[in-house]
């Protein structure tokens, strides 16, 4: 029962002391909305970009070319070596027929020069799916090592430079997450510091009537969660009718059909649960980091 007391009373002089301390808590508020909802926008951007990496992973193949010469079983060879390579996630046989009719449906420029054609210029080929496309590059130089292939390719150059630059963009969002977090939990932190200040007569009375610690710091603790969770409000409503405007907006893609953005349901409701955890344990952990080093009890 004394803890329920002590517990209940905390809540109730945390309230009491945001709307007490009304300037102050709204500074916090505002400062922890702002400071969230540039968190929120680099969730999304880390998040997409995320995704826009795996989806350009999945669309890098190689494409082996195989020699107008090669016999059946040196194809067949091929095809069972590439099944047991440990970077080979599938591959699909196309013949030189199967690559002439795909590419008159593809054009009719094409159309009209194949037709022109009496022999198919076209080589029979297999497309082959990776499973880490940091070893493309290696994996293609072993495909080549085989007498049957004429050429094997993947893109060179491109990429790994559109790799590189997705993982490189994915790395800074996060590290602006993390920055813009410690920024909302120093912010949290100097209004509990405030907030401290203005009561310290009134924490003095209560040492001297013999007031547990505990019952000391919970309101301060609660006032913290409390700012957390307000300042997190508006950051989630921006984000749920920002995200589903600007998805509305481009159709689903950015700049191109190539990157696609992640669709908004279930995604923005993840980001809004996240965006509110943030708010509530950043304001208990300011709230805390200000209680044990200016609350000297």
């Amino acid at each position: 029962m004394k803890a329920i007391r002590i517990f209940t009373r905390g809540i109730r002089d945390s309230v009491k002391s945001v709307i007490r301390n009304f300037s102050l808590s709204t500074a916090a508020i505002t400062c922890s909305s702002i400071t969230l909802i540039l968190v929120a926008v680099a969730m999304i951007i880390s998040y997409n970009v995320k995704n826009i990496t795996i989806d350009l992973e999945k669309e890098l193949t190689i494409v082996v070319y195989i020699k107008e010469n090669a016999l059946e079983t040196e194809i067949n060879e091929l095809r069972n070596s590439l099944t047991h390579m440990s970077n080979v996630e599938s591959h699909e046989y196309k013949s030189n027929e199967e690559w002439k009719l795909e590419m008159k449906n593809y054009s009719d420029t094409f159309n009209t020069a194949l037709d022109y054609l009496d022999d198919n210029p076209l080589l029979n080929s297999i497309i082959v799916t990776v499973k880490d496309v940091n070893f493309l590059k290696s994996t293609t130089e072993d495909i080549k090592k085989f007498d049957c292939v004429k050429s094997a390719d993947y893109g060179e150059g491109m990429a790994e430079n559109l790799v590189s630059i997705f993982n490189v963009v994915e790395k800074v969002t996060i590290i602006i997450v993390l920055a813009l977090v410690l920024v909302t939990a120093f912010l949290i932190g100097n209004t509990i510091k405030l907030t401290i200040f203005s009561r310290r007569n009134e924490i003095e009375i209560m040492r001297l009537v013999g007031a547990s610690n505990i019952s000391i710091r919970l309101p301060f603790l609660f006032e913290g969660l409390f700012l957390g969770i307000l300042g997190s409000i508006i950051p989630i409503l921006v984000t749920i009718y920002g995200y589903v405007l600007l998805y509305d907006h481009f159709n689903g893609h950015l700049f191109t059909q190539i990157i696609r953005l992640v669709e908004p349901f279930n995604f923005i409701l993840y980001v809004s649960g996240l965006l509110l955890i943030i708010g509530a344990v950043i304001g208990m952990f300011g709230s805390y980091r200000a209680v044990r080093k200016y609350l000297k009890i």
